[in-house]
Formats: structure tokens, sequence, C-alpha cells
């Protein structure tokens, strides 16, 4: 076992986290104290939208996030390609653990009944964020409100309930794929395919009325 100042090589690391009894739990320990640290530089230093939190508040994130990337970097360690240092490696997982586990919390009160009612929900979305800050005039301000009529009843007519969730929440509303994944009880490979073929199906639709993606592109800059 390395000395506290001695640093354990990816082979030393790889050795210890696949052996079994002290030595593994040895290695286990050290790896989420180095985790915990990091985390929490992360969480303190890094995320501007964490400075209002304590400072214990921020430590016991870290130490449960650091509790679960050991558990993830242990269940795959075949993963490991030997391409950098193993606490690099280590570390990114942590923080790609920190950076879902963060986003999902976000959205913890998102529902997908939310775009399911009449519309309203997914419209006001649609107009934010395609309607750009400068002030259009009379006869682009016209364009615009009949493109927007159009691609709202093309999202209600041309899909269905389930695809104009998907492609509403994710591609409207920008809530990430796994926490709509969870939602509607599925995975993310399947609810790729899923907006894939809803963004088929409304293209078609709006093309069939007369309104390409480029024009409506254009309409919106």
């Amino acid at each position: 076992m390395p000395t506290p100042t001695e640093e354990r090589t990816n082979e030393a690391w790889m050795e210890a986290l696949r052996a079994s009894g002290p030595a593994q739990a040895a290695a286990l320990d050290e790896l989420r104290q180095r985790l915990q640290r990091n985390l929490f530089f992360y969480l303190s230093q890094e995320r501007s939208d964490l400075r209002g939190l304590a400072e214990i508040e921020l430590q016991e994130m870290a130490q449960d996030l650091a509790q679960d990337a050991t558990l993830r970097i242990l269940d795959n360690l075949d993963a490991f390609r030997g391409e950098s240092r193993f606490t690099t490696w280590a570390n990114k997982i942590a923080i790609r653990l920190a950076i879902s586990d963060l986003r999902r919390s976000r959205y913890k009160d998102f529902s997908l009944d939310q775009l399911s009612a009449d519309g309203d929900f997914a419209l006001q979305s649609s107009s934010a964020q395609l309607v750009s800050s400068a002030p259009p005039n009379p006869e682009t301000a016209a364009e615009r409100e009949n493109a927007l009529t159009i691609l709202e009843r093309a999202l209600q007519e041309a899909l269905t309930e389930k695809q104009y969730q998907a492609l509403t929440a994710v591609t409207l509303n920008g809530v990430p794929m796994d926490v709509v994944a969870d939602q509607m009880g599925t995975n993310r490979n399947a609810l790729y395919k899923l907006i894939h073929d809803a963004r088929k199906k409304l293209r078609q639709y709006l093309e069939a009325q007369g309104l390409s993606i480029d024009y409506l592109l254009s309409l919106f800059q």
C-alpha cells in the first residue's frame, strides 16, 4: 500500500480495486476521499448556480456524489484504457455524474402533463425560443404569427401524443433526455428514435403547408 505522500500508479489502482479485503477497502476509501475533495471544489468554485448554498450543504452533496461515483467507477473498471492517469479518468466520471444529477434535480418538478392539455404551454415556449429580441416590422410580425399558428397546429395534428410530448419537452423546452425518458418509462435510444420520427413527420406536415424549415429559421432570426 502506498504511503500518504506516494501516488499510486494506474496499475496499482487497478490491482487494488480489483482485489478483495483490506486492500480493496483502502483503495476505495482513498478514491472516495479524492473524489469528494474534487467534487467539493467543482460545486463551490465552478457552479455559480450553487453559490447560495452553505458550505455544509455543498460538503454533503460532494460526499453523496463521491459515494455514487466510487461505486460507478468500480462497476466500470474495464472501461479504463490507461490513456490518462486513473485519478483523472475517475474524476471526469464524478464530474459528469454531478452535472447529470444537478440537471435532473433542476427538473424534479417537471411533468409531461404540462405539455398535454391544450398546447398553450408548448406555444408559449416555442414563441419565446424562436422570436429574436429585435422587434420585427409589421409585415414580418404577421408572417411570424401565421407561421407559429401553423407550427402549433402541426404539433397537435401531425404527431402522436407521445411524439408531441417528447419533441416539445426536449426540443422546445430543453428538458434533458434522461428526465423525459424516465417520465415516459423508456430509454434514451427509444426516445431518440421517437423524436427523430416526430421531426420527420413535422417536416412533412409543414412542407405540405408550404412552409420549409429554412424559411422558418430565416423568419425568426
